[in-house]
């Protein structure tokens, strides 16, 4: 258990602004090995810039972050070798093939050709479209980019994992083995990062979930941990209660309401 608490991201008082606006407004955070964090918040709380931070997208912040061991502002580019990631809405090469890709995706991280070609087939095989290999990703469903998204992160056997929405469009028996997929990437080690807004999955893969709102950390702790702090149940009542968004039913109504021509 000792190896499990060994930490792999530090962060100290990061800020960042967009010209007058404040997005991250002073994050304190430390991440172990193996651990599953839910990474919520609302839509503009700051989710996104952390990413991106981590990911080295964004460079003009201010704070301290540290990627195994590393002060990622004076280190280069090292350390994103060992990061795999998904995006909410990914830009991905549509006249290449499934295979043109994987080759492609691989070879950036340093994986020789006959290893690309072994862990493409497997994995795809395992999603269940090895009969797409050599096909157009133009041809291909949301779902099935979705699983070549997946395939990509993970095929140089990262070890800390940023998933933002990665279900989006896969059907339900590709979410039970996804979902198994992160458990055995914690057991064996992974630190990994899961975004998303879908609060009933947050609250069932994570070992620790972390609640941004407007830039600030408001929760972190377990789901069990978080209950004792909150009047509601669920992942999703906790969330509208930090958060202070209490008018979803009133919403709803009007919505209704209005489309009856009431």
């Amino acid at each position: 258990m000792e190896n499990n608490r060994q930490q792999v991201l530090l962060i100290k008082d990061l800020r960042m602004s967009y010209g007058e606006k404040t997005v991250l407004k002073g994050i304190n955070l430390e991440v172990h090995k193996g651990e599953i964090i839910g990474y919520i918040g609302a839509n503009g709380a700051g989710k996104s810039t952390t990413v991106k931070i981590l990911l080295g997208i964004i460079n003009d912040f201010q704070g301290e972050v540290h990627i195994f061991g590393e002060d990622i502002s004076k280190n280069g580019v090292g350390y994103k070798g060992r990061i795999g990631y998904v995006p909410e809405t990914a830009e991905i090469f549509d006249n290449l093939t499934a295979r043109e890709y994987l080759t492609f995706i691989g070879e950036v991280y340093g994986l020789d050709q006959e290893t690309v070609e072994k862990r493409s087939l497997k994995l795809m095989e395992l999603f269940s479209i090895s009969e797409a290999l050599h096909g157009r990703i133009s041809s291909f469903s949301k779902g099935m980019k979705q699983k070549l998204l997946i395939i990509a992160s993970l095929i140089h056997n990262p070890d800390i994992l940023f998933f933002d929405e990665p279900l989006s469009g896969l059907d339900a028996n590709s979410v039970m083995i996804f979902k198994e997929i992160l458990a055995e990437l914690a057991r064996a080690g992974k630190t990994i990062f899961y975004s998303s807004h879908i609060m009933e999955v947050v609250e069932k893969i994570s070992n620790r979930i972390i609640l941004l709102n407007n830039g600030e950390i408001v929760a972190d702790g377990t789901f069990e941990e978080l209950k004792t702090k909150s009047f509601e149940g669920s992942l999703e009542e906790i969330f509208n209660q930090l958060t202070g968004f209490k008018k979803y039913k009133e919403i709803a109504d009007e919505f209704v309401s209005t489309i009856q021509g009431v």
